[in-house]
């Protein structure tokens, strides 16, 4: 055997025997809660610091201990519990409605060929205005109660997730619906057993949009015509120059807003484990 040969052969064996690490791992996500938990514990400490010193003035900016004390403070009174209790049922309310109505409309768009050529340009025309915009004309058409807020929620969670749905049924591999037809199923099981759960994911996706999009559009409404709700109490400490109440309740909404998320994020780990 030449030379060449032997160095080739040995480079084999050599090879066959080393280890290789694993290097397909670089694009999946890794937990890294320390991390995160340490930044926001730096920013704090930093604000506190800042506003400690007197570097910036109360009024302006509460300090994070002020604003942990006026939230405890409205947490004892029972404040609290009252202003958010109104403002989650009007989220829940707008929320079901909008997300039924959404979720009927995208899965009609994705499968038949004439509701996208009737949906379609409806969305795409009414989608871009501003939700919040209706609500005076909702209010001289429901009345003022509950109605017209519950149908401005409803009306913003709507589109996002008629558009979430669309995109999903539209997305489903045609390979997979082929399949199924040539096992001669009906079009039910082909929409519940293969269709829904390949477009279950970024329907999912448009309820963490249209989750968001509920909470924006509820502060915003009670700021505008309710006695009640975390938009209402923001107004009222705000024209009181209550800062430190102020800061509470974006604290408060921040949380509601993590805690809803999280709901959706439980909801995703039970329905999406085959991925």
């Amino acid at each position: 055997m030449s030379e060449v040969g032997r160095r080739s052969e040995g480079a084999a064996i050599g090879g066959a025997s080393r280890e290789v690490a694993f290097r397909g791992g670089g694009f999946l996500p890794e937990p890294r809660k320390l991390h995160s938990w340490l930044v926001f514990a730096v920013l704090l400490a930093l604000w506190q610091a800042v506003t400690g010193l007197g570097l910036v003035n109360a009024l302006f900016l509460p300090s994070p201990l002020g604003i942990a004390r006026a939230l405890w403070g409205l947490a004892l009174s029972g404040e609290l519990w009252h202003q958010l209790s109104a403002s989650l049922l009007r989220i829940g309310a707008g929320w079901a409605i909008g997300s039924a109505l959404g979720l009927l409309v995208g899965l009609s768009m994705g499968l038949s060929s004439l509701s996208r050529a009737i949906g379609m340009p409806l969305v795409s025309a009414l989608y871009p205005i501003p939700k919040i915009a209706l609500l005076p004309l909702l209010i001289l058409w429901l009345g003022i109660g509950e109605a017209p807020k519950v149908a401005t929620i409803a009306a913003g969670v709507f589109f996002p997730t008629v558009i979430a749905t669309f995109s999903g049924v539209d997305s489903v591999p045609r390979s997979l619906i082929r399949m199924s037809q040539s096992f001669d199923l009906p079009v039910r099981a082909i929409v519940w057993k293969v269709i829904l759960p390949s477009a279950l994911p970024q329907i999912l996706a448009g309820f963490r949009i249209s989750i968001a999009t509920a909470l924006l559009l509820v502060v915003s409404a009670e700021m505008i015509g309710a006695q009640f709700g975390i938009g209402a109490f923001l107004l009222t400490a705000g024209n009181l120059m209550q800062t430190d109440q102020l800061m509470a309740g974006v604290v408060v909404l921040s949380l509601l807003g993590l805690t809803l998320g999280a709901l959706v994020g439980i909801v995703e780990k039970t329905f999406l484990r085959w991925r």
